[in-house]
């Protein structure tokens, strides 16, 4: 009697700490949300530097995010990093899993040399490849343009590292039925294994999402013009018109955050279910 209580006290100390260890993360993870939320509405009559600091705002108002709408034509740096966003993950899914197939699913001379590299190319950062991508862009015709913002994105090396893994967990045989009926191997991409791999497909296009809509460095180095801005740069732009006001930019970051919420909340079952399964094949 003495050890079952023993055990159920270890048991019960172990999952305390457990799950204060995740209480801890989740206030580490979600707590400078909530504070930008705050500061977005505070008044300012209220001192966001006061301490220790107030979470919650003594008279909550909406005239930061008015102010900003005024100000600044946030909707339209909305369109436009939608339109980047769309297209970005679009080409990302489609290419990537068209790149992923024959590493994954085809024999042939120097497969794994090429799968090397591409994973190698993960390891360079992407300042030290602006500045010829910028030539490219603007040698194109692409500056300033929706096109030139879309390029670095339209696939990636994770990408097809990600896809590739996805296609390893499909049994050949389905595929080889396929083959022996004559189905070309194009068709049997579109409707054999795209079908089958939609939850990594789902993780892939938030992956890509993410990355594009919180995009700076490149938007900033190919656009000047104005109309032509993503809310990253429209946030930017707003901190220097209103002199680091951080009312005004923390609403209008809440803003820029939104859509992202967004898709992840009614997305995340695909999520999760696409990123184990990416991460069960090696």
């Amino acid at each position: 009697m003495t050890a079952m209580l023993r055990n159920v006290a270890r048991n019960v100390a172990s999952n305390a700490a457990r799950y204060a260890a995740l209480l801890a993360v989740t206030a580490l993870t979600i707590g400078p949300f909530l504070w930008l939320l705050s500061t977005s509405l505070k008044s300012p009559a209220e001192n966001i530097y006061a301490q220790p600091p107030q979470w919650l705002p003594a008279e909550p108002t909406l005239a930061n995010y008015a102010q900003v709408f005024a100000t600044q034509p946030f909707w339209q740096y909305l369109g436009n990093s939608a339109a980047v966003a769309v297209l970005a993950v679009v080409a990302n899914v489609t290419l990537a899993s068209l790149a992923a197939y024959p590493l994954a699913r085809m024999d042939f001379r120097g497969r794994g040399l090429l799968f090397g590299t591409l994973l190698a190319t993960m390891m360079v950062p992407f300042q030290l490849l602006m500045i010829p991508v910028y030539e490219l862009a603007v040698r194109l015709g692409l500056a300033n343009t929706t096109l030139g913002l879309v390029l670095p994105h339209a696939c990636t090396a994770f990408g097809i590292f990600f896809m590739r893994q996805a296609f390893l967990g499909i049994p050949k045989a389905l595929e080889e039925v396929a083959l022996i009926e004559g189905v070309p191997r194009l068709k049997i991409w579109w409707h054999v294994l795209l079908p089958l791999v939609k939850p990594s497909l789902a993780t892939l296009a938030i992956f890509s999402f993410v990355a594009v809509w919180g995009d700076f460095l490149w938007p900033l180095v190919l656009t000047d013009d104005p109309a032509r801005f993503t809310l990253p740069l429209g946030v930017n732009r707003l901190a220097s018109t209103f002199s680091m006001d951080w009312r005004l930019v923390a609403a209008g970051a809440v803003f820029s955050l939104l859509p992202i919420l967004t898709v992840f909340v009614f997305s995340q079952r695909f999520f999760i279910e696409g990123a184990m399964k990416g991460a069960v094949k090696g």
